[in-house]
């Protein structure tokens, strides 16, 4: 591979792709909206209807439930589907759910709406996976996703303020407006795009039947399994996101009880994730010169399992803050170049499908990383569990070391890391 094609392209210069810019602008816009929207539906749930603790779980519980179980489903179709059309219907149906919360007056309707939402967007993700493929070079993956994840976590950060003082001042309602809002500017944002993705004629001729949605998924299935690369940076993703989804819901109990530490406190430290990746983002790109993806990801876990390991050993707010702020740095190490990794080792025909089941898997330990949280910590101690989730990481990051150590060069990212 010569030069020019191991060179990664910047965040500027990804930034100057019109296409690219078309897509973040509609990520962003309508992640905002997304994040108004969530924080209206538990302030509402919260304070409204007095919901219990385990009602309130249960809200991200129905948001995460489609994507466990129907977003491999999904990606099948989107393999076979119009791109563009996809995720503008996407964006059309959610608006119009988004309203329906307005009338949702129990929290039986917001579960319904929101495990809509969801199935919908089942489809959506995996879409703009295969469009963000199509419309950056491959030199320029791993800026375009850090740049989609710094839109996500800026996001994170500066709207729970601003939720606060909408849904204080007007009522949860002008959220699910600016949601909907949201979905739209998605929508004509995406509509100009000239999608082009090589579809052989028998994938246009095919229709779609139990029979060849079964085999279209088991052929995804195996290439996942198949593929060491894509296995392993799949792996780490699942257990980092069991790992982040144990310890995450007890910061709060580990701010109170053990750093004796109030809300303030509380919410600062947890932004620090936020800005530790968002930082990451911003410095991967040249980073990532010298390094192959995999072994990248094998530092974020490492770097998460040590930033655990920290905050439960010193147990004072300085040590935690460097803690949080480590989560979030190796949290950018995995995600980014797991997803530009998944994205440049997929046959194009497969994306759709190996994308939807990498969602899959993270909403099926998130599932179960909320709900076996409260029961591990009450047997272990919240510190017992942070080490356990820190030993978890390192020993996952030991097993993928020593399977990159047993590998041939011949392995495309192994050989980049290489030249």
């Amino acid at each position: 591979m010569d030069a020019a094609q191991q060179q990664q392209l910047s965040i500027r210069d990804v930034m100057q792709i019109p296409a690219f810019r078309r897509l973040w602008a509609g990520q962003l816009v309508s992640l905002f909206g997304d994040f108004l929207a969530i924080f209206a539906v538990l302030s509402f749930a919260t304070f409204d209807l007095h919901a219990t603790a385990t009602q309130i779980t249960y809200i991200t519980v129905s948001f995460l439930v489609p994507f466990a179980f129907f977003g491999p489903i999904a990606g099948v179709f989107v393999d076979r589907w119009n791109l563009k059309r996809t995720m503008i219907i996407s964006d059309l149906i959610r608006a119009v759910l988004v309203v329906l919360l307005i009338r949702a007056s129990n929290i039986y309707a917001i579960y319904a709406v929101l495990m809509t939402m969801s199935f919908v967007s089942t489809f959506f993700v995996p879409a703009q996976s295969v469009t963000l493929r199509t419309l950056v070079p491959t030199n320029g993956l791993m800026s375009a996703n850090a740049l989609m994840q710094q839109a996500m976590q800026v996001i994170r950060i500066v709207t729970p303020a601003l939720a606060g003082a909408l849904v204080g001042w007007f009522g949860a309602y002008v959220c699910y407006l600016i949601d909907t809002s949201s979905f739209l500017f998605s929508a004509l944002m995406i509509a100009p795009l000239a999608i082009h993705r090589a579809i052989t004629p028998a994938e246009t001729d095919k229709k779609a039947s139990i029979g060849s949605i079964v085999s279209e998924f088991g052929a995804g299935m195996k290439f996942i399994l198949t593929h060491a690369n894509i296995s392993f940076v799949i792996l780490a993703l699942t257990a980092g996101m069991f790992a982040i989804s144990c310890f995450g819901p007890l910061v709060a109990v580990f701010v109170r009880d053990n750093l004796k530490a109030d809300e303030f406190v509380f919410g600062a430290v947890n932004s620090l994730i936020g800005v530790g990746m968002i930082l990451c983002t911003i410095a991967i790109g040249k980073f990532a010169q010298s390094r192959s993806k995999s072994k990248m990801v094998i530092e974020g876990l490492l770097v998460i399992g040590v930033s655990v390991a920290v905050m439960a050993t010193f147990g004072n707010i300085p040590m935690s803050a460097v803690g949080m702020f480590g989560i979030g740095v190796g949290s950018g190490l995995i995600m980014i170049p797991s997803m530009t990794l998944i994205q440049t080792e997929t046959p194009m025909e497969m994306v759709g499908r190996v994308s939807s089941s990498v969602w899959s898997l993270l909403s099926i330990a998130q599932v179960v990383g909320l709900v076996f949280s409260g029961s591990l910590a009450a047997k272990l101690g919240v510190i017992k569990l942070f080490y356990l989730s820190a030993v978890m990481l390192a020993l996952i990051a030991a097993f993928g070391f020593f399977r990159l150590q047993s590998r041939t060069p011949q392995n495309p990212d192994l050989t980049a890391s290489q030249a």
